[in-house]
């Protein structure tokens, strides 16, 4: 299992008519423990399966030729979307760069899966603890310098990225 999950919690209609529209699917990605959002259309969706069918054996991905804006389709259309996804990510010990590109994922702790890594949470945690030291040991060495509040905005900033000051 890899440390990374994937979901398509939306999608939206663009263009102002069937001829020239289009759907955007909305993807969320869960990487030990930070979020970020990436947009795709399904054409690129079925670019991505093109190059995947190349160098794995991936899902179908559901059927291009839908009527783009019944709502139900639609629906359908992104529960197709979502579970190819999430089966790319339990089906391979190794994720395709292609891959790991098409969800905005540019620096992956380890493209091994998280049980040969002994959990992402480990190696996140040793990052943080790293990332902690050195912080420390520069807030020490430029203390005269920085001023206290910066150096903390910086650790929460890090280590807090949801804190929200009073």
């Amino acid at each position: 299992m890899h440390a990374i999950e994937v979901s398509i919690p939306s999608f939206r209609s663009e263009g102002s008519n069937i001829e020239k529209g289009y759907t955007v699917f909305k993807i969320e990605v869960l990487m030990c423990g930070r979020q970020h959002t990436v947009e795709k259309r399904y054409s690129e969706f079925h670019a991505l399966h093109k190059m995947l069918k190349k160098i794995i054996k991936p899902l179908e991905i559901p059927s291009k030729h839908v009527r783009n804006w019944v709502p139900k389709v639609l629906e359908q259309r992104r529960q197709g979307l979502e579970l190819y996804l999430q089966t790319i990510i339990m089906e391979n010990e190794v994720l395709p760069k292609i891959f790991l590109d098409f969800l905005n994922i540019r620096h992956f702790p380890s493209i091994l899966p998280a049980a040969k890594t002994k959990s992402c949470n480990k190696l996140c945690m040793c990052t943080c603890i790293v990332l902690q030291i050195h912080l420390m040991y520069v807030s020490q060495l430029f203390a005269d310098m920085f001023s206290n509040m910066v150096i903390e905005g910086v650790i929460r900033g890090i280590f807090y990225p949801d804190f929200q000051p009073r």
